[in-house]
Parts: C-alpha cells; sequence; structure tokens
C-alpha cells in the first residue's frame, strides 16, 4: 500500500525540482479569446506554477461563452487624402474614398488598389 505524500512535502519537492506554485490573488474573470468566440471564467481562482521561467495557469470558476462583436472601426478619411488617391490615379473622389476606406486609410495600399483594378 502507498503512503500519500503530504502538501508540504509535495512542495518541498516541486522546489527542489526548480517548480515554484502559488495563487494569483484577486482575480475576477479570465477571458480566453479565440477567432470567433471568447470564453469568459468569472469568479476565477487561478494557480500559477512557475517552472523554469515558464508559467502555468490553472483557472477554475463558473464558465461561459460568447460570440465575438465585430467591431468594424470606420476610418475618417481626410479630403486631402482623398483628393491626393484620386490625383495619383485619376479615378473620381468617391473611388478614392472606398479604396481608402477599404485600405483603412493607408494611401500607397488604396493607390494600388485603383491602379490594380480593385
Amino acid at each position: 500500500m502507498r503512503k500519500r505524500m503530504s502538501p508540504r512535502n509535495a512542495k518541498r519537492m516541486m522546489q527542489r525540482m526548480g517548480m515554484n506554485m502559488g495563487e494569483m490573488p484577486d482575480v475576477q474573470e479570465v477571458i480566453f479569446r479565440t477567432s470567433d468566440k471568447e470564453i469568459v471564467v468569472e469568479n476565477a481562482q487561478v494557480a500559477v506554477l512557475d517552472m523554469g521561467g515558464q508559467k502555468i495557469f490553472q483557472v477554475t470558476g463558473e464558465v461561459n461563452e460568447r460570440a465575438l462583436e465585430t467591431q468594424a472601426a470606420k476610418v475618417t478619411i481626410p479630403e486631402e487624402d482623398a483628393q491626393l488617391v484620386a490625383d495619383q490615379t485619376g479615378k473620381s473622389m468617391e473611388d478614392a474614398k472606398r479604396a481608402l476606406e477599404a485600405s483603412d486609410g493607408d494611401l500607397a495600399k488604396a493607390i494600388l488598389l485603383l491602379q490594380t483594378g480593385g
């Protein structure tokens, strides 16, 4: 029959192996964000295992999932930028503004987009 190791002895053995474990205080929630959703752990308890400079986190709590909200921030296009793109490409101001919006306000990308027929 095997004898169980006491928590104190387990902690000593971990320290001898270069591992240190502690709790992260005052954590309210932990969020894991993927490409299409968030996994939220509320009332989280987080244990941190430091092993040779690398940290491993163990998270427990109430788990909820939610879809990511797309936040398409509308880029403000200055008139002078649109005019520059229109002048460089020979296109209309409306085309220049659409290209600037599609390229998130990047002048060079907008010019290339219009020159390549996009």
